[in-house]
């Protein structure tokens, strides 16, 4: 029997074929080339150089601090113990305005006010130091471990900063210089030790802003600049910073050296100061404008001038006297120009035969005081000059001396009007403006600022004023003007008893409440004259300040009774 045939079986590949597939589908993914494996080892030395180098750094770092927090000049800078006189010990203290080629090269030690400072970077700053109307650059500077006088970038930094206005005390080198900045520009200080002595705290102005003239205000402004202007009433509520700046020092030496060269000059014509009682019974001359006050059970009067004291000093045969005192005037005027206490320059004395030797004698004093003013003060003149501006002060060889009728004919054909506007009448009053006006008249005829009008009208003058001989309407007393404002009022004094009485009487005054004067006329007094200055008003006037106020310290007016 035959086999069946069937087509054969399909023979399965063996197992081995097919294991190099299955190796390629699952294998892992091949390494990285040689040129990955490259750039990759020059990334990690490049990671290990930089954090080495940040190490390298790092410890730099580390090393210059440490070096740094090595202060070797701890000894020349700080801030100095409270001033309780612990020790004196005899040192020499520099004043600026004394520096001379002498000093250049010296160690030098000074007190001073910390101006302003410019910070020159880490290692150097320029420090303005001032003592009254002078000012001088510092130089600090880090010095080299080699130099004598150490100076750390500690010291530098504890120095810019010092609050404006502190009081410093200072040790180092004068040195030449060129600075413009300064009032001292031949020279500068290299600083080697800073101390404060006493730190100022907030100010209310700064005293860049309250030197600054008008002039350089209005500069700034057209340049795009804001500067801040500090007002009067600011200056005046806060007057003892405001007295530190230059302007002002300058302002006081000459108000001081005015009241010098009033004594020097009588001193040398043979007067005699006085110094009058400024508590009285009774009025000087208007009981309307004097200040009461309580005297235990009853009232006493401040004095309006020494007027009263100084004729009797003159009845007591003290021949020439004078005074430099306060005075009060108790009037509601508040003006550039009045104040309600003020310095009185005063004089008084016997007459021989003609009033006008009072009148020049007043005249001798004002031509030493202009004088004085202009070669002994010529610094502090230009520097308010410099701040305030105003045309320079002219005056002539031979005074102008007017008569009131004079003056006011000057004014009538000038034009002037009276206080309502009407034409100016003969016998009128002169207002302020028209005193300006005649000052202008006089200063284009005569080419002065200051003259002297003479023979006033008798209702416009004191009681106690000599009528003139030959015309009872007018009487012997006169004014001194300054550039067109009157600075002083003066007059031959009634000295008769009897006719002093008639006069108050006339006035309607009671001769009894004048009872002591009067008397002291009845024991016999010379004729005598005199006249009375104010202070202040000469300072403003002089010096075109353009306020009363700015002559005075601490200025008292109906409104301002402090500082």
């Amino acid at each position: 029997m035959s086999e069946p045939t069937n087509p054969p079986a399909p023979v399965e590949a063996p197992a081995a074929a097919a294991a190099p597939v299955a190796a390629a589908e699952g294998a892992a993914p091949a390494g990285p080339s040689k040129s990955e494996l490259k750039k990759r080892a020059k990334e990690a030395e490049k990671a290990k150089k930089a954090a080495e180098r940040l190490a390298r750094e790092e410890e730099e770092r580390k090393q210059r601090e440490a070096a740094d927090a090595i202060d070797n000049a701890t000894q020349n800078y700080g801030k100095l113990p409270r001033h309780q006189s612990q020790e004196r010990l005899g040192r020499q203290w520099l004043k600026f305005e004394n520096i001379t080629d002498a000093d250049v090269g010296k160690e030098v030690l000074f007190r001073a006010r910390l101006h302003n400072m410019r910070p020159q970077a880490a290692k150097m700053a320029f420090l303005q130091f001032r003592q009254q109307t002078e000012t001088l650059q510092g130089v600090i500077a880090v010095s080299k471990e080699a130099d004598v006088h150490q100076v750390s970038k500690q010291m530098v930094k504890y120095s810019q900063g010092i609050p404006a206005e502190s009081i410093v005390v200072v040790e180092g080198e004068i040195k030449k210089a060129d600075v413009k900045s300064c009032t001292i520009q031949q020279y500068e200080i290299s600083i080697h030790k800073l101390f404060t002595a006493v730190e100022s705290e907030a100010l209310p102005f700064s005293i860049e802003d309250a030197s600054r003239s008008e002039a350089e205000i209005e500069r700034g402004e057209a340049e795009g600049k804001q500067y801040s202007r500090v007002s009067l009433p600011t200056r005046l509520d806060n007057r003892v910073m405001d007295l530190r700046t230059p302007t002002n020092q300058a302002i006081f030496r000459i108000q001081s050296g005015i009241c010098n060269i009033f004594r020097e000059h009588l001193n040398g014509l043979g007067f005699t100061e006085i110094h009058t009682p400024k508590l009285q019974g009774a009025a000087t001359e208007s009981g309307a404008s004097v200040f009461k006050v309580q005297y235990f059970n009853s009232t006493a009067f401040l004095a309006q001038s020494p007027q009263l004291a100084k004729q009797m000093c003159i009845a007591a045969d003290m021949d020439r006297v004078y005074e430099i005192a306060p005075v009060f005037r108790a009037e509601d005027s508040n003006t550039y120009r009045h104040m309600t206490e003020f310095m009185g320059l005063d004089i008084e004395m016997a007459i021989s035969e003609h009033y006008h030797e009072v009148l020049e004698t007043l005249d001798s004093i004002f031509k030493a005081l202009f004088n004085g003013i202009e070669t002994k003060y010529a610094k502090e003149v230009a520097a308010v000059r410099a701040q305030f501006g105003g045309e320079p002060f002219v005056f002539i060889d031979k005074t102008p001396v007017i008569t009131f009728a004079e003056g006011i004919a000057m004014l009538r054909e000038a034009g002037a009007t009276d206080f309502d506007g009407s034409p100016l009448p003969e016998d009128a009053d002169l207002s302020t403006e028209n005193e300006k006006f005649l000052g202008r008249l006089v200063k284009d005829k005569y080419k002065t600022d200051y003259f002297i009008m003479d023979k006033f009208p008798a209702g416009f003058r004191p009681f106690y004023s000599m009528p003139d001989p030959t015309n009872p309407n007018v009487v012997n007393s006169y004014d001194f003007y300054l550039r067109g404002e009157e600075i002083l009022s003066g007059a031959q004094r009634i000295h008769d008893p009897e006719f002093l009485t008639e006069r108050l009487v006339a006035l309607g005054m009671n001769p009894a409440e004048f009872k002591s004067y009067i008397d002291a006329f009845r024991l016999g007094c010379p004729p005598h004259g005199g006249g009375g200055i104010g202070l202040e008003r000469v300072v403003f006037l002089y010096l075109a300040l353009g306020n009363i106020r700015r002559a005075s310290l601490f200025p008292r007016d109906p409104k301002r009774l402090t500082p």
